[in-house]
């Protein structure tokens, strides 16, 4: 599917919504999850993709840009990665606070699609970087955020792995999660919990509880 199809596809089966817990920032969201996931189930079986994680304002990364407003020098005039960034709403945030550079990464060509849509709505402009980053080095940047790493084991694993990675090669690493099973009791600082509003279609609550930590070296 080309760039064109996909920003067809994304604008036919989301609106523009303010963020549940952060009114000051607009995406493309989804209205209900099944549909839309049936919608791409042939793109993903075909292209081997990830289900559609940019259609959603997940609660760890509602936390970690709600953190971003209430704590602007965690980002003002800094290099920023949003790692796994789905929608891009962490370096939406981060370029909304005063970042000096964004960098969105995803392993979705959907979600680069919707990070220039959703961009494009908050009037940032965050570059993208596609592909897999866990098994390499970590661009050249100051800090890397990532939200809803933790669904399960084995990705969790190599998530924290690369953030390692980056915390040795003297980047500041925070995560939102909101206290998912596979999330570690270990090797973070918490900073920060919040209440998150949140779809109950793609969490098990309405309000959900999440955390921003700060990796410890």
């Amino acid at each position: 599917m080309s760039s064109e199809q996909r920003r067809g596809f994304i604008a036919a089966h989301t609106r523009a919504l303010s963020v549940p817990s952060l009114p000051q920032i607009t995406l493309y969201q989804a209205d209900e999850v099944t549909p839309l996931w049936l919608m791409t189930e042939a793109d993903m079986v075909r292209d081997r993709l990830a289900p559609p994680f940019w259609a959603f304002a997940w609660s760890g990364g509602q936390a970690l840009a709600r953190y971003l407003f209430d704590h602007p020098e965690t980002v003002e005039g800094r290099r920023v990665l949003d790692l796994a960034c789905g929608s891009g709403l962490v370096g939406i945030a981060a370029a909304l606070n005063g970042a000096q550079s964004v960098i969105c990464n995803d392993i979705d060509p959907y979600a680069e699609t919707a990070v220039a849509m959703n961009a494009a709505l908050n009037s940032v402009e965050p570059a993208f970087l596609a592909g897999n980053l866990l098994s390499g080095d970590p661009p050249p940047v100051d800090v890397v955020l990532a939200g809803d790493i933790a669904y399960e084991a084995p990705m969790t694993d190599a998530m924290l792995t690369f953030l390692r990675r980056c915390l040795a090669q003297g980047c500041d690493v925070w995560v939102g999660d909101p206290h998912r099973t596979y999330f570690p009791a270990s090797g973070f600082e918490r900073l920060a919990r919040y209440d998150i509003v949140t779809n109950p279609d793609i969490e098990d609550a309405a309000v959900k509880p999440a955390s921003v930590w700060r990796m410890s070296p």
